[in-house]
């Protein structure tokens, strides 16, 4: 079993990736239509995606252009740490249930692609009644 296997069994143990893949996570709890800071929460995350990489290697690349590695040093740091505190605050602005959801099913597929078959074997299939991610009581 190569090491990427062993890991996922490792992770498909944990609560959150055992009940995600018990519970069959999809993506329904998302359905209905998105009120205006769940919409403005995925677009900050979107965006911080746009300005994160793309823009620590432009900035890479500037600095190797311009012969200025300062540039570099600083600025790209500074630049990735921007585009974290963007996705921060896209996902307070989405909520906790829309990203508790969309995180549940990322889980569950990632698992179920890796292990495949082997994933049934790490959870046992017992339903269980307790209320849904990101609800209150």
């Amino acid at each position: 079993m190569n090491i990427v296997k062993r890991a996922a069994l490792y992770v498909a143990r944990k609560k959150f990736c055992r009940l995600a893949i018990q519970e069959h996570a999809d993506l329904k709890g998302l359905r209905k239509k998105p009120s205006a800071s769940v919409m403005a929460g995925l677009v900050l995350i979107a965006f911080s995606y746009a300005i994160g990489l793309p823009a620590v290697i432009a900035l890479g690349i500037l600095a190797v252009w311009l012969n200025e590695p300062l540039l570099g040093v600083v600025g790209a740091p500074l630049t990735y740490a921007v585009s974290t505190i963007v996705f921060i605050i896209g996902i307070r602005l989405a909520g906790r249930k829309v990203f508790v959801v969309f995180s549940m099913w990322v889980v569950r597929v990632v698992l179920e692609k890796i292990l495949g078959e082997d994933v049934r074997a790490v959870c046992d299939s017992r339903p269980h009644n307790r209320q849904a991610p990101g609800e209150s009581v």
